[in-house]
């Protein structure tokens, strides 16, 4: 049996803003509009398709593994867009990176409060 995750609807109050927000971080395109949704696809063919929700969003939390290069490239991004990091997921470090499983990893919040995460290692793999 084989199951990939597809894509995933992402809620936003501008969701043209919020998918450029992403994409810009990560490196990556935004796709033209596809009915009510803006998708950023991921090199793993999996896209975010963000969606205007008005009202309150709850938090979701949206990891990204990534190489070791495009870590530093992504952190340096993050840093230069002023945007603040923590080592945790509960945004208890702040202004810092971790170093689970041997790897490095980082939390920010998207324009609508979701949780990104960028990490080098999955969890659990080892270190």
């Amino acid at each position: 049996m084989t199951v990939n995750l597809n894509h995933t609807i992402v809620a936003a109050h501008d969701k043209q803003e919020s998918a450029r927000f992403l994409a810009d971080i990560l490196g990556l395109e935004v796709s033209p509009e596809y009915g009510p949704f803006v998708p950023v696809a991921l090199p793993n063919g999996v896209t975010l398709d963000y969606m205007e929700s008005p009202g309150d969003i709850p938090p979701q939390h949206y990891a990204f593994l990534v190489s070791e290069d495009d870590f530093d490239e992504i952190f340096t991004r993050v840093q230069d867009a002023g945007l603040s990091y923590w080592a945790d997921p509960h945004h208890r470090l702040p202004g810092e990176i971790n170093t689970n499983d041997g790897g490095r990893g980082t939390y920010f919040d998207d324009p609508n409060g979701h949780r990104l995460e960028i990490l080098t290692r999955p969890y659990g793999s080892g270190g």
